[in-house]
């Protein structure tokens, strides 16, 4: 292996560097699930769909996610594997349907970043405009304009990802203290919202069934998932965790962390902001929030939070989906190019800068939708679908796999077996219906965020790209992943890595 930073093709034996605790295995996680990002701009959104029932929403959608949460920790277990859910689903179900999970986590991951990027930019021209930076020569600075807020988020990008290739310990040391930032803001002001809020607390924010109608739930719950998503983070670094079983502790800590800032930023944005004020402001409610609650300098802190969680977010982004494609890589259903390991610092560094570059090209091509709410929404909801279904099969992947437990310890058989069949069936049904309701929704295709045919039609393009890509990994590459589904183990004797 050469000295090249940028990584050496790898000598059948690619390993990666050893170097994270379950701290940062927590700070990756929940630097990918972005609480304040999610906050900030999910509410909004989801507020503008299910009304003032968000607490509602947030607790019915932790529900399935938290039994897929358990699938997860429980085949990390057996498999630690930086493919994760690809592996897994490969190896229970269907070679194509775990090369379908592996590539669609990572196109939803990119859509991910280009959104992230575009949010990151309007943070920093929000804080410019609080300063008094309303204009750069001729050229007036809108944090509302696609076209501004990802030429400036492009740039941030850029720098992460460099940041990401020196090593995942350098940027989980930088996302933990980003995220302790963010959560001292977080919980001042939505402590200091609820105990001062003009609006009265309602025990029917917590009542799913006065949601307005079906369709409702259904958007408002994948919506929800797609807040909670990225807790998986911390298992794709479970080959560069220490011990593997703290990926599986920094995955489930992470996702209640969540629940309960979820729940707290509901509640302190309703008693601040009316339902028309949170669903009116998007993509800048959090800005909106702390104005209301403040007076400037201290009414930009949640402006300034939710910039790191956004910076923090695009690292994180960049750093699982890397560790995905290495993982694949590997066993030759992708090309070389993804599990070359850089000799400096141990990462797969030539696929972190790739993954930064296709980022960079999706995010300048969402320049199409000219809002940045409508890129918000349109990229939203489809990754919505596909983590749904990502999550849906691999809960099925471990229900298959620990099926015996049913007859040898029931208890056992229910958390490993029964919750992740219900929560993957929940899932699957969601994004069915939410799917039938786009395709009903409109008769002709439009690219516009509120075309229920683009709306569908993104999902469908990321599964559809997937068969197609997995046949080339079949039949060209001859990849011997498609004949048991068995991905190359991070425990193999073939391999040099090791997860003890």
């Amino acid at each position: 292996m050469s000295d090249s930073p940028f990584g050496a093709d790898p000598p059948a034996r690619p390993e990666l560097r050893q170097s994270l605790s379950l701290v940062d295995g927590v700070a990756v996680a929940a630097s990918s699930t972005a609480a304040t990002t999610s906050i900030g701009i999910g509410l909004g959104v989801t507020a503008g769909v299910v009304g003032p029932h968000l607490p509602a929403i947030m607790l019915l959608a932790f529900l399935p996610v938290l039994g897929i949460a358990g699938a997860f920790s429980r085949l990390n277990r057996v498999e630690p594997n930086a493919g994760n859910g690809y592996v897994w689903v490969g190896r229970s179900l269907s070679p194509w349907l775990g090369f379908m999970v592996g590539w669609v986590n990572f196109v939803a991951s990119v859509a991910f970043l280009a959104y992230t990027t575009a949010v990151t930019g309007s943070a920093l021209l929000q804080l410019a405009g609080e300063a008094g930076l309303h204009r750069i020569g001729s050229l007036g600075l809108d944090p509302g304009s696609t076209a501004q807020t990802t030429a400036v988020g492009i740039v941030v990008l850029i720098a992460v990802t460099l940041t990401a290739v020196t090593g995942v310990r350098t940027a989980a040391r930088l996302q933990t203290g980003l995220l302790v930032f963010e959560y001292v803001v977080l919980l001042g002001f939505c402590g200091y919202g609820i105990v001062t809020g003009p609006h009265s607390f309602s025990l029917s924010w917590f009542d799913p069934f006065a949601i307005p109608s079906a369709t409702a739930v259904a958007q408002g719950l994948l919506l929800s998932v797609f807040c909670y998503w990225g807790f998986e983070a911390a298992f794709t670094v479970n080959e560069e965790v220490r011990d593997p079983r703290d990926a599986s502790r920094a995955g489930i800590i992470t996702l209640v962390t969540m629940l309960g800032l979820f729940l707290l930023g509901s509640v302190a944005f309703q008693r601040v902001l009316s339902p028309r004020e949170l669903a009116g402001h998007g993509a800048q409610g959090l800005a909106y929030y702390g104005d209301r609650l403040a007076s400037q300098p201290l009414a930009a802190l949640p402006l300034v939070a939710l910039m790191f969680s956004a910076v923090a977010s695009l690292q994180a982004g960049v750093i699982p989906t890397a560790r995905g494609m290495f993982a694949m890589s590997r066993d030759r259903t992708l090309g070389p190019v993804w599990s070359k390991v850089s000799a400096r610092y141990g990462t797969p560094a030539a696929g972190t800068l790739l993954i930064g570059a296709l980022a960079v090209v999706v995010a300048a091509g969402a320049l199409v939708i000219p809002r940045l709410a409508d890129m918000i929404n349109a990229i939203v909801n489809a990754v919505g679908i596909v983590v749904a279904l990502s999550y849906a099969l691999t809960g099925l992947a471990a229900a298959l796999r620990f099926r015996a437990l049913l007859r040898e310890d029931w208890r056992q058989g229910v958390r490993a077996v029964l919750l992740p069949t219900l929560s993957a069936l929940a899932l699957l049904g969601l994004g069915g219906y939410l799917g039938w309701s786009f395709y009903d929704s409109a008769d002709h295709l439009e690219l516009r965020a509120d075309n229920g045919w683009f709306l569908l039609l993104m999902p469908v393009a990321m599964i559809a790209s997937g068969f197609a890509v997995a046949a080339w990994a079949k039949w060209v590459r001859r990849s011997p992943y498609f004949r048991t589904g068995a991905g190359t183990d991070a425990d193999s004797p073939e391999l040099l890595i090791t997860a003890n």
